[in-house]
């Protein structure tokens, strides 16, 4: 059964995005970052966008994902230090407020942004919430569908488009959008109250990593590991 009811919780959303210097969210920098308040009807009611200079190199192959090379990032880029200490700021002040911070393959995000505040300095918790990780929701209530489960393809799935895929602005918003879409549609599933979706979003992720462990250590490499911890690890 599905329903066109916007769940309460699902009205006022903060989305939160970064791109990034790699993949490896021990070593990686914010090269830029988004975070932004989305009304009911997908809308954005507030918007803050950093351009970081990480201090260090931007790689050729992150600067093609995303535009941003180390030339641009030096000359229009903030401090990192700075930058990092408004981000986390300003993502405090959402969850403050009321507002959920939505984040696609939230992991990603939000142990890179851990490791940079603890790199800079600045103030956050080691537990953020309450999250709200649409790629986890995606694959909770429809686990069968083929194909790929990028923010792109999920997005194209659920009907919302991206501006410019790669750009931590449009990416958080697109998720956003994207997660009102799944609240809509399996509203009489997903749970009504924020403390219990974020719990059940560890239950959930931890039960996906397993499975798709059990699939690679059948059919690619018997001692492959999956990492179930959410939203950090």
């Amino acid at each position: 059964m599905t329903t066109d009811t916007l769940p309460l919780w699902a009205t006022h959303l903060a989305v939160f995005d970064t791109e990034t210097t790699g993949i490896d969210t021990a070593e990686a920098r914010i090269v830029s970052a988004t975070v932004a308040l989305l009304g009911p009807e997908g809308e954005v009611q507030e918007r803050y966008d950093w351009l970081l200079d990480p201090g260090v190199e931007i790689p050729d192959r992150a600067a093609q994902v995303h535009g941003i090379t180390t030339e641009i990032a030096r000359a229009s880029g903030i401090d990192a230090a700075v930058g990092v200490k408004q981000i986390t700021e300003q993502l405090r002040e959402m969850l403050e407020r009321g507002f959920p911070v939505v984040a696609y393959n939230a992991p990603f995000d939000l142990t890179l942004l851990a490791a940079e505040a603890a790199r800079h300095g600045a103030a956050w918790t080691a537990d953020p919430a309450p999250i709200i990780d649409p790629l986890i929701l995606d694959k909770q209530f429809d686990r069968y569908r083929k194909g790929k489960r990028t923010l792109e393809a999920v997005s194209a799935h659920h009907g919302v488009e991206i501006g410019n895929a790669h750009d931590a602005g449009d990416d958080a918003i697109a998720a956003g959008r994207v997660l009102q879409r799944i609240a809509r549609k399996y509203a009489d599933v997903i749970p009504g109250e924020l403390e219990d979706l974020h719990r059940a979003q560890v239950a959930w992720a931890a039960a996906q990593a397993a499975s798709f462990q059990d699939y690679m250590r059948r059919v690619k490499d018997p001692s492959f590991i999956a990492d179930g911890r959410w939203p950090v690890r």
